[in-house]
């Protein structure tokens, strides 16, 4: 069978397996449709997770020759690259559902997709959650071959890194269910600069690259409050093994912002589309 053919049948059985909320009982056939669409251009997802893997080497290999040991938040010392594969990894969970924020530009936008869509049985509801579910599941992709490719480096010491990748998924849930309510406010392609500028001092301020004790007190309370944060600290402390009760904080933030963006997407496409 061949690499589109699987993961079609891939992502129509995801589609269907996880729960959806009342009243978007039918966001499987909009995930069916991207799947659709994007199976002669699979080789475009595939090659979604280059980007962190191309700087968890060079970090390691470079840094990691100056840098040789951090010391973790909970107090345990690790190499550099370990460190920081774990933050690649929620960051790449990250860009790969805020990249989905310009595909559902376009088709809100230009391509009139959901126009046609609400005019069959689809709901805004469907919409939004048949979006979100297509974006974790090309994140899931992303997630899954970075945590292997971190795996076989030799970079993922504990055995708690089972759960690495759930958490992954997580994290994409949070920030492209919040990514499609701020789609829908945009105006233009120019405003899709306001989402770069959102996400690089996310990448480059939640302790990605340093442990969150070097930061400035005042700074540090605002590293906290941002969402990459929360997924950063999930993912570093199933991957080094640190697990705690301080975990649940973080995961409770990431599904509560996740759901907080799928009622409010649903909302605004209602809105932008029935009244």
């Amino acid at each position: 069978m061949s690499g589109p053919a699987v993961l079609t049948r891939a992502a129509r059985r995801l589609a269907r397996a996880v729960p959806v909320p009342a009243g978007a009982g039918l966001a499987r056939v909009l995930v069916e449709r991207n799947v659709m669409a994007y199976r002669r251009t699979w080789l475009l997802l595939v090659s979604g997770f280059t980007e962190p893997v191309f700087y968890l080497f060079s970090l390691g290999v470079g840094v990691g020759a100056l840098v040789r040991t951090v010391t973790t938040d909970a107090g345990s010392v690790v190499p550099y690259a370990v460190f920081v594969a774990p933050a690649l990894l929620a960051s790449s969970a990250m860009n790969g559902a805020v990249m989905s924020t310009f595909n559902v530009f376009f088709k809100l936008r230009y391509a009139r997709l959901y126009d046609s869509v609400l005019a069959t049985p689809l709901g805004p509801r469907d919409v939004a959650v048949g979006e979100v579910l297509w974006s974790l599941t090309r994140g899931a992709l992303y997630s899954a071959a970075f945590l292997l490719v971190a795996g076989v480096a030799g970079m993922v010491p504990s055995p708690w890194a089972v759960l690495a990748l759930p958490a992954a998924i997580l994290i994409g849930f949070a920030f492209s269910a919040v990514g499609m309510f701020a789609t829908t406010y945009l105006r233009s392609w120019v405003d899709l600069d306001l989402v770069t500028l959102a996400v690089q001092p996310l990448f480059l301020f939640s302790a990605t690259f340093f442990p969150l004790g070097v930061y400035p007190p005042a700074l540090r309370l605002v590293v906290q409050a941002t969402p990459l944060y929360h997924g950063v600290a999930l993912e570093r402390a199933l991957m080094l093994g640190e697990v705690g009760p301080g975990l649940v904080g973080h995961v409770a933030y990431l599904v509560g912002l996740g759901l907080v963006g799928v009622w409010g997407a649903a909302r605004r496409i209602e809105k932008l589309l029935l009244s």
